[in-house]
């Protein structure tokens, strides 16, 4: 059996109960997501089942600069070969190989510098050799230190075709500036490889129209992890039908590609989601011979996750009949 009739096999197994079982209802969805988050995700839980962020309208993020001490973060090694240069808001991530650098996202441009290109030098890693940016989604937030790292570094940008067709669209004295369109990223999804090492880029649209999510590995003292890299959590979209069931099928998806890739640690790109930037601090303490990392969980935890969005979203969709 290929690898492609593996992930149909799954995904059919992890298909949501709402669609062929007459009984869900809002509640008991809502009941459903709780159990799935447990302990781990009870702060996600709440943020997307208890207070969806669409019920009311959000200003988009503003251009002045928050003080600095409200969001800098010092940077870290978390894995043998991924390092943690994010905000303590924003996780941004470099995934290091034999041939050069993989960025996993991006802060605000006013973050990109302080954070990134001297957090990259800080940790000993040199900014030149970056050879791509995956970016899970078109948000400032996320995005819109790319346009630097493209120019400056040529690195590669990857992004869902659907939200290369909207950052293109912005003007030129946008934040951060406009990226050139480089490698735009369809429902089939993509695998980029890199020096032998190989991310797969997962389509999963809902949070935005070409959102991406990821499945790579990660070196812990001679063992190999599996990453479930969801590319993006709040229903920050307008509220239709239609998105929420986008949303929902999308983390069926992503539960069907965690699954068959055996992913046993779960990150996001928020850290308020995963705990990014206290488990990069954690990362730092001594561990003892059979202590597991602060990251790593096992494939049952990573599928918890998926299962409670598809629960949210699909009792938010049910509201709306």
């Amino acid at each position: 059996m290929n690898r492609h009739s593996i992930l149909a096999a799954v995904f059919l197994a992890v298909l949501p109960a709402a669609q062929g079982a007459a009984q869900d209802t809002p509640d008991s969805l809502v009941a459903a997501a709780k159990r799935a988050a447990g302990r781990d995700y009870a702060g996600t839980f709440l943020r997307i089942c208890v207070a969806p962020d669409n019920l009311t309208a959000r200003n988009p993020p503003s251009t002045v600069v928050p003080d600095r001490a409200t969001w800098y973060a010092k940077p870290y090694k978390v894995f043998d070969n991924l390092y943690f240069i994010g905000t303590r808001i924003h996780s941004a991530w470099a995934l290091t190989t034999n041939d050069g650098i993989i960025i996993i996202d991006t802060n605000f441009s006013y973050a990109i510098e302080p954070e990134m290109v001297d957090g990259l030098t800080a940790l000993g890693l040199d900014p030149r050799t970056m050879k791509y940016v995956l970016l899970t989604h078109a948000h400032g937030d996320h995005d819109q230190g790319v346009a630097l790292l493209q120019s400056r570094y040529g690195a590669k940008v990857v992004m869902g075709a659907p939200d290369w067709e909207s950052t293109l669209q912005r003007p030129a004295t946008a934040p951060g500036g406009v990226p050139k369109r480089d490698i735009a990223v369809g429902p089939e999804g993509l695998k980029i490889t890199l020096g032998g090492t190989t991310v797969e880029a997962i389509f999963t649209p809902g949070h935005s129209p070409g959102t991406l999510s990821f499945i790579f590995p990660v070196k812990d003292g001679g063992r190999t992890l599996t990453v479930a890299y969801s590319g993006g959590t709040a229903f920050n979209f307008p509220r239709l039908k239609e998105n929420f069931a986008i949303y929902r099928d999308s983390a069926v998806r992503m539960n069907a590609a965690a699954t068959a890739a055996g992913a046993t640690v779960l990150m996001t790109n928020h850290t308020e989601f995963d705990g990014a930037y206290d488990k990069a601090r954690i990362a730092q303490l001594p561990r003892s011979a059979d202590e597991k990392h602060p990251y790593e969980s096992d494939v049952r935890t990573v599928q918890r996750y998926f299962e409670m969005l598809r629960d949210c979203a699909e009792a938010q969709r049910l509201t709306m009949q």
